[in-house]
């Protein structure tokens, strides 16, 4: 049962680097697709930089997939190795990683009234005037099809993956 919690382990920790490389390979063209929009609403493409918002795999897009994907191979690896603190480990990294990607689930079904939220919140009139829905679906956009079937693949293997390996170290 740990080789089963390990592998399942192993294909989330992969779901989740994912997650920077897609960003990595198309994030400039996201940006140049929401830099066109904004030109497109007469707002300055400039207001990007100003209030730091991104579209590539830099900051916290890249260091938390990659922290989620590190613990969980370690985690792997003390099942495959059928390792004492294996069971409780997974427990708890695997319990986390199903709140976590619900969460960004749940971030990336109101991320037009979550970005709303926090252009308000900066108190920049230029940031007010974007049409929040265009410039998104301008960046999503930018991002081949495929993309989006990745993530919902991505999504289905860290729940699932999460769920068996939990499964898995209960009934060792």
């Amino acid at each position: 049962m740990h080789t089963i919690a390990a592998v399942m382990q192993l294909l989330v920790a992969v779901a989740f680097l994912s997650i920077p490389v897609v960003r990595h390979r198309f994030g400039p063209a996201a940006k140049a697709a929401a830099v066109a929009e904004l030109r497109r609403q007469n707002v300055r493409p400039e207001v990007l930089e100003e209030n730091k918002l991104r579209f590539d795999a830099g900051g916290h897009e890249t260091a938390a997939p990659m922290a989620v994907a590190a613990v969980m191979t370690v985690t792997a690896a003390l099942n495959f190795a059928g390792a004492d603190p294996a069971q409780l480990l997974t427990w708890i990294f695997s319990s986390l990683v199903v709140l976590m990607n619900a969460a960004i689930v749940h971030s990336n079904l109101t991320a037009v009234k979550s970005v709303e939220a926090a252009f308000r919140r900066k108190g920049d009139p230029e940031l007010a005037r974007v049409e929040v829905a265009a410039f998104l679906r301008a960046a999503e956009d930018a991002f081949p099809h495929w993309v989006r079937a990745q993530a919902y693949l991505r999504n289905t293997v860290v729940f699932a993956g999460s769920a068996v390996a939990l499964v898995a170290v209960s009934l060792v």
